[in-house]
């Protein structure tokens, strides 16, 4: 494919912050949002136990304090993407923000297992607002070629650093303070962005011609994937094959049929289809997609084999992480620079690569296995990894995408890795609880059991890995940037 470059039709029409040194503390801005949003993915993990108790949740119920976040986010990604072109992408971040920090107050202050659900789905909602609309904006705020790609190096590092950062905080402040510090600390982040953003973020908007929203889209759209990460949420209490699910991945698969139907007709469509005719783009989303799979499984299964095998606290299990948050900011800077300097394929399917290879490390961990013997080594190859593929795979998502379609792009690149997410510890808790299950069964030893349950799991996130690095090879084409074109915007200051 031939490098994709920005077009020339219209100079200096995206919406730059006022110097070089305000586009970076812009950039710093909108890093600490996006951190905070993928942090609060996996701070729950740790602390789960602890909420279990305190609240009195169920062993069915307690998966929805992950769930019922994954829910929302996942589902309205495309929505809360595109309400930023339209409407402002500084306003809609500004709500994202304040709806994402209140509820986290009242996840902190819950007294009972559904008033904790509900508001972790109304976090979610803020941070389908938030996630989109932060990489639009860095895609829009930094001129194409390597400071582009520096940006965007920084910001798919905390993209990175979320998870591993998630699970060390969630262990620390689940045996220090208590869990409901894992929903407090967003509150000062959320606070300082408040009051920064409208001092630091340049406002832009899509200059279409019309304000009109596609309703039937947006409800349609939101529906089915509301519905898909349901029913694949769902598997833990109905099985793949049970009617309850196959019904649930029908009725997605209808919603999103019809949802297709009405953007190919519609003069405002949410999502216009040419907008797939990029195949960079395209497979950017496909490898995304397996990237997310992956990875959300593997800090899964390897804080359950901390814990549950190794019999770590929760302190040392999130202290275990904290090699892979400091590894993935280096690898970051490396993965920006060799975009920059051989394009983005290569340094795509050599980061899958590492991370598949790092599964396969996992999946022959030991029952008495030790931090710097088994699990370390394996920790090193999935931060460079994890490095490479954040950073490869974001710039790649917004190669060749108009100035107008920038926060639909990043709502549909961050959509692709959470529903990916959902679906990977979906099958890999499938798989991983029927061989421990059959193990006990068969008078095998807990531990046993279970670290044979996790190795298929491990296993089985290999394989969506490697998949990963086919579609990077196959239909990601080698550019070095993302050259996205200007087109007329509203900007205010």
């Amino acid at each position: 494919m031939k490098r994709i470059r920005k077009s020339r039709s219209h100079p200096a029409q995206l919406p730059r912050a006022r110097g070089a040194n305000h586009r970076w503390l812009a950039l710093g801005l909108v890093c600490l949002v996006q951190f905070m949003v993928i942090l609060d993915i996996a701070i729950v993990t740790l602390a789960l136990p602890s909420i279990k108790t305190a609240l009195g949740f169920s062993e069915t119920g307690l998966q929805w304090v992950i769930s019922a976040y994954t829910l929302t986010f996942g589902g309205l990604l495309l929505l809360g993407g595109r309400a930023g072109d339209l409407l402002g992408r500084r306003r809609v971040l500004i709500a994202g923000v304040a709806l994402f920090t209140g509820a986290s107050l009242v996840c902190g202050l819950a007294s009972s297992s559904g008033m904790l659900i509900a508001a972790r789905a109304v976090e979610g909602i803020g941070a389908a607002i938030i996630a989109p609309a932060t990489l639009a904006i860095v895609s829009t705020t930094f001129p194409d070629g390597a400071e582009r790609n520096k940006a965007m190096g920084i910001f798919f590092a905390m993209g990175g650093l979320g998870p591993a950062v998630g699970v060390l905080a969630g262990g620390l402040l689940t045996s220090g303070p208590g869990w409901e510090w894992i929903f407090f600390i967003n509150l000062p982040i959320g606070v300082l962005a408040l009051l920064l953003a409208p001092r630091l973020l340049v406002e832009s908007r899509a200059e279409l011609g019309h304000r009109r929203f596609d309703a039937t889209g947006a409800l349609l759209g939101t529906a089915g994937l509301s519905l898909l990460v349901y029913a694949v949420v769902s598997t833990n209490t109905h099985h793949w094959g049970s009617a309850t699910t196959i019904g649930l991945l029908a009725g997605a698969g209808v919603l999103l049929a019809a949802f297709l139907a009405i953007e190919a007709r519609s003069r405002y469509a949410l999502m216009p289809l040419g907008f797939f005719r990029n195949l960079t783009v395209s497979g950017a989303n496909a490898v995304g997609l397996m990237l997310g799979t992956s990875i959300f499984a593997m800090f899964f299964f390897l804080s359950l084999y901390m814990q549950q095998v190794l019999h770590y606290s929760a302190t040392t299990a999130g202290l275990a992480f904290l090699v892979v948050a400091l590894l993935v900011a280096l690898f970051s800077g490396v993965g920006q620079a060799a975009v920059t300097r051989i394009g983005v394929k290569p340094v795509l399917a050599v980061g899958m690569a590492l991370i598949a290879a790092s599964q396969l490390w996992f999946g022959r961990l030991p029952v008495g296995g030790s931090y710097g013997v088994d699990i370390l080594p394996g920790f090193l190859v999935v931060a460079a990894g994890l490095g490479l593929a954040f950073v490869s795979v974001g710039i790649a998502g917004l190669a060749g995408v108009r100035e107008r379609d920038a926060g639909l792009a990043s709502g549909l690149i961050n959509a692709s890795q959470q529903i990916g997410g959902a679906i990977g510890i979906a099958i890999t808790s499938t798989v991983a609880a029927a061989r421990s299950t059959h193990l006990i069964r068969t008078g095998h030893a807990l531990d046993h059991a279970l670290t044979s349950g996790f190795h298929v799991a491990f296993l089985v996130s290999a394989a969506f890995a490697a998949a990963g690095v086919v579609l990077a090879l196959a239909m990601v084409g080698r550019v070095a940037a993302p050259a996205i074109e200007a087109a007329p915007v509203a900007e205010t200051a």
